[in-house]
């Protein structure tokens, strides 16, 4: 990895491991941040905000989503989800969805712990033969 790659990963660690300490998880006390990073270099964070009608959540990933967009972004080129515990906190099926919105199937997602990244996985191993876009007749926004 180039010492730029490392630079852009750890900036991306920096941003989810701050959100993740803002997450709102009273219910679950799994906290997760999630940090995006376009294809501009720009990074948007979020974080996992609970509520006690649990279906009316949200996910980090969709937090962070939602602010890229809420600035006029539309490419996602690499995503970082932490989460503490000894297993892999990659996306809920849903945030791999919302991830597909704006990526394609070599966009990086990078899954962390408290100690740095696990594992990198491309969006087309999370999400095989993907309903996206293209499906549409469009391209990624």
């Amino acid at each position: 990895m180039s010492k730029s790659a490392e630079a852009d990963l750890a900036a991306l660690f920096s941003a989810a491991k701050a959100a993740q300490a803002s997450a709102y998880a009273p219910y679950s006390r799994f906290k997760v941040g999630a940090a995006i990073r376009t294809a501009g270099g720009a990074v948007y964070s979020g974080c996992n905000v609970e509520n006690a009608a649990y279906p009316q959540g949200a996910c980090a990933e969709a937090a962070a989503i939602a602010a890229m967009a809420l600035a006029g972004e539309r490419r996602i080129a690499d995503i970082l989800v932490i989460g503490d515990g000894k297993d892999l906190c990659t996306p809920c099926g849903g945030c791999r969805q919302r991830i597909r919105e704006f990526a394609d199937a070599s966009t990086r997602i990078h899954v962390a712990g408290p100690e740095g990244v696990r594992k990198t996985f491309t969006l087309e191993e999370l999400l095989p033969h993907s309903f996206g876009p293209a499906n549409l007749g469009r391209g990624t926004p």
